[in-house]
């Protein structure tokens, strides 16, 4: 991202889930503060213009945008029915969950670069969003410290278990600091924690591709990595995983775009959840 600028991939994403409302009936991803979050201008266009990113391209990011968040949170509802009360959300973004979360005994910590944070809070005051007491911010110069350092100054409790959401993040970093990251979870966190988290897979479109990354290198934040999928799994395994699970496109179809009567669904796309 563009130092001292708040994430345009950020931005970009919730414009999608916002979109994501108004547009797919039902939605696979149900938002009430979607529309909300990216604020009274942006949502007039997506009411007005229900073409925005009508095309089949668009289309697409739109369907793994809304798969990704609701399998990450359907993983949580897993890990709650288990006991762990702690909710990580890794580069929150505009991400909503901690304000309309169902559980009022789950502490969110929402861990994000001060410039995009401060920018999220000000769209929070400024849409009337109330910030509940269970949520906790994390603001951390990736640069100069890592995620654990940031959830320690916000108090986490590192001796009971965490779940992680890591959605739309590990393509623009690169290799090392997401297997880095991975290691300090594992590490760190008690038996029983959970990470979720996308990831770009070496393409086969490779032109498709291209397009892709050439338009977020021009808002600054430049595609870094992709994994063959299976090997993946198994670096993550050897970060000090021992479950590790992949969820391709299929698999996430077979979830939540069965019996639709529109073409809405995912024609690629990979999740992995891993427990410590």
């Amino acid at each position: 991202m563009i130092e001292n600028k708040p994430s345009r991939t950020a931005q970009g994403a919730a414009m999608h889930r916002a979109f994501h409302q108004i547009k797919e009936h039902p939605p696979v991803f149900t938002d009430p503060l979607a529309l909300r979050i990216v604020g009274a201008e942006a949502a007039d266009t997506l009411q007005r213009r229900t073409d925005w990113h009508a095309n089949r391209q668009a289309q697409t990011r739109r369907a793994f945008m809304a798969a990704r968040s609701r399998y990450a949170e359907d993983q949580f509802a897993q890990t709650y029915a288990r006991g762990v009360r702690q909710y990580v959300v890794l580069g929150a973004g505009l991400d909503t969950f901690a304000y309309r979360a169902p559980y009022s005994d789950v502490r969110v910590f929402e861990v994000d670069h001060p410039a995009t944070q401060g920018w999220k809070r000000a769209r929070l005051s400024e849409t009337g969003i109330a910030i509940p007491q269970h949520v906790s911010y994390a603001p951390v110069d990736f640069e100069r410290e890592t995620i654990i350092d940031g959830l320690a100054r916000a108090q986490i409790d590192f001796t009971q278990p965490v779940f992680f959401a890591w959605l739309g993040v590990t393509m623009y970093l690169d290799e090392e600091t997401i297997l880095g990251t991975l290691r300090m979870i594992a590490a760190k966190t008690a038996s029983g924690s959970e990470i979720v988290f996308d990831f770009s897979v070496v393409p086969k479109d490779r032109e498709a591709r291209g397009r892709f990354a050439e338009r977020v290198a021009q808002m600054g934040e430049p595609l870094k990595s992709s994994f063959d999928p299976t090997d993946l799994q198994d670096k993550v395994r050897g970060c000090g995983f021992g479950e590790v699970e992949l969820r391709d496109h299929r698999a996430l179809n077979a979830l939540y775009f069965t019996d639709r009567s529109d073409d809405f669904k995912l024609r690629g796309g990979q999740m992995i959840r891993a427990r410590v």
